[in-house]
């Protein structure tokens, strides 16, 4: 209310437009949640008692089967609690807040809930034996959580999932439970490697029931139960149906999933790389240099990413879009910019400086109005960290101490001499926050610095790029994402690759007139004594390379006499 008034104030006065500028998670009571222990306890807390239902309710869908007794969820409670150990001691990194907690559990219990659905309808259609364990959808958690949350987090819903269905579906057999639940889950993870595309997640379910339908089979012909045509069909066609369902559905579910938890997979980066986007469509059109550079940076940023396993998709997309705040002035940006015509020569250098940090909320403000993901909020955000804008920095000292310069010989006041701080010419930040944000900010200032080389070549880009991250350690800009020195030397490494192989040097072709004076001079004139050039004799390859130096030949084998 207070910044309101204080707005329309200044609106009144004509110092202000009235218009507030958008935030990006601004105490917003969401994120509190996510990382508050009280929330944590109750995600816990939640998880235990709605396993204790369905524990309940697996033993009440099959008439005749012994209510759970103490022991039984004590037993129960004990799996869970090393569940909940597991994830506070080895998967820390995996699972960052509560939200992506509260996905992994829950994904689990959903997984217990559908177990105990189809138990009661295999027992309705009178489903026994192995089928009716072979039926149920012991994929769906590993699936989702492999896709989601990585192959790490897929596993462990595999182990847990088996252990704690074991305990929710007391009417069947523990032991044929135990195989299948423990065979499927591992399997589905397996075939869950880099998914990319949503038909994958189709095949996936295709596979995984091929391997439970053929399991069945094992587990009948083993048993030595007499089996008809219609059983060996019913055998055979349920957990592929299963496995197929289970496929089609986590495909359906993992956008909703993805919105409700704030998390992106890897088949929604990649649909995010559409540059066919309004913001990038506008990019290419009104700020065509600042569009070029962006492919640049995502470029040197994916290879760099790949290099450290970080997730690339994420790093190419939230590129494309860090600089989407130079559509608002794109004129004041030296790659957009008309040589002739440079707009900073009539400003002072706090205002050029102004201008340029000003882009990076500017980028925040088209991000949250085109509900951009979080994640290329963030980066927006944290590409240029705290830096400093040392070119009208160093250009504002000039103009003070020129400025002094004519106090002192009587020419001016010294009301007149400006006042310079640093902390106007920094960015805001927050300095880059992980791996991908650092990553980014780093292709940045290196892509814009190898555009001064003069004669790029191996040495000086690895020098240039060296310079460029030893500093950015210097000033701070790295000190609160999780990068190693190992990280950087596989980060600089790959901006070295990437660069070189963009800045090569091109051969020097002759223009056809140059050739044609050059034929022309190999003839030898009437009466003059210069030999003819040699015939060749159809054997000898002998070739000019484009890299040779003085009149070296290269001679090739003889080829092939011809039939």
């Amino acid at each position: 209310m207070f910044d309101s008034i204080r707005r329309a104030k200044l609106q009144r006065a004509g110092l202000s437009c009235g218009k507030r500028r958008l935030k990006h998670q601004e105490g917003d009571l969401v994120d509190e949640l996510r990382t508050h222990p009280a929330a944590t306890v109750a995600v816990y807390a939640a998880f235990f008692l709605v396993l204790g239902l369905l524990m309940k309710m697996g033993a009440a869908v099959i008439p005749g089967t012994v209510t759970p007794q103490p022991i039984a969820y004590i037993c129960m409670a004990a799996i869970a609690s090393a569940l909940v150990v597991h994830l506070r001691v080895a998967l820390r990194e995996d699972v960052e807040d509560n939200a992506e907690l509260a996905l992994v559990l829950g994904t689990i219990l959903l997984q217990m809930a559908a177990n105990v659905a189809m138990l009661d309808y295999g027992n309705q259609q009178s489903w026994t034996g192995a089928l009716l364990v072979v039926a149920m959808p012991h994929a769906f958690a590993p699936l989702v959580l492999s896709v989601i949350l990585g192959r790490r987090m897929g596993l462990f819903a595999a182990i847990y999932s088996t252990l704690l269905g074991s305990m929710v579906c007391v009417a069947v057999n523990p032991i044929t439970y135990l195989a299948s639940s423990s065979l499927i889950g591992f399997l589905v993870v397996l075939f869950t490697k880099r998914v990319r595309r949503r038909n994958r997640l189709f095949m996936s379910g295709l596979y995984i029931g091929g391997v439970a339908s053929l399991f069945s089979l094992l587990l009948y012909e083993a048993s030595g139960t007499g089996l008809g045509a219609v059983s060996v069909g019913r055998m055979l066609g349920v957990p592929l149906a299963t496995g197929m369902i289970t496929g089609l559905l986590v495909g359906g579910l993992l956008p909703v999933i993805e919105s409700i938890f704030g998390v992106t997979t890897e088949i929604s980066w990649l649909e995010l790389a559409d540059l066919n986007h309004p913001l990038m469509k506008r990019l290419s059109i009104e700020a065509p240099g600042t569009y070029h550079h962006s492919l640049v940076v995502a470029n040197l940023s994916e290879a760099a990413a790949e290099a450290i396993g970080a997730n690339a998709a994420m790093t190419r997309v939230c590129a494309y879009f860090h600089d989407i705040g130079k559509l608002t002035k794109p004129e004041y940006f030296i790659e957009n910019m008309d040589p002739s015509d440079n707009p900073h020569d009539d400003l002072t250098a706090r205002m050029s400086a102004l201008i340029l940090i000003a882009h990076v909320k500017d980028g925040v403000d088209l991000a949250i109005k085109h509900k951009l993901n979080v994640s290329i909020i963030d980066v927006i955000e944290q590409h240029h960290g705290t830096s400093l804008a040392w070119y009208f920095y160093k250009r504002a000292l000039e103009q003070k101490a020129e400025m002094i310069r004519l106090v002192e010989q009587g020419k001016s006041k010294e009301d007149d001499v400006p006042q310079v701080s640093e902390g106007v010419f920094r960015y805001p930040g927050p300095t880059p926050q992980f791996k991908e944000s650092a990553i980014i900010s780093l292709a940045d200032a290196v892509e814009s610095a190898s555009r001064t080389l003069e004669k790029p070549n191996a040495s000086r880009i690895e020098a240039l790029v060296d310079d460029l991250v030893m500093d950015r350690m210097k000033d701070g800009q790295l000190d609160e994402c999780d990068l190693t020195i190992a990280d950087l030397a596989k980060v600089k490494a790959s901006f070295v690759k990437t660069l070189l192989s963009m800045m090569h040097s091109r051969i020097k072709y002759q223009k056809a007139a140059e050739t044609s004076n050059v034929s022309t001079n190999l003839i030898p004139k009437e009466g003059s004594s210069t030999p003819a050039p040699a015939v060749h004799d159809g054997n000898t390859l002998v070739m000019d390379s484009p890299y040779a130096t003085g009149d070296k030949k290269r001679q090739g084998r003889k080829p092939p006499s011809a039939a």
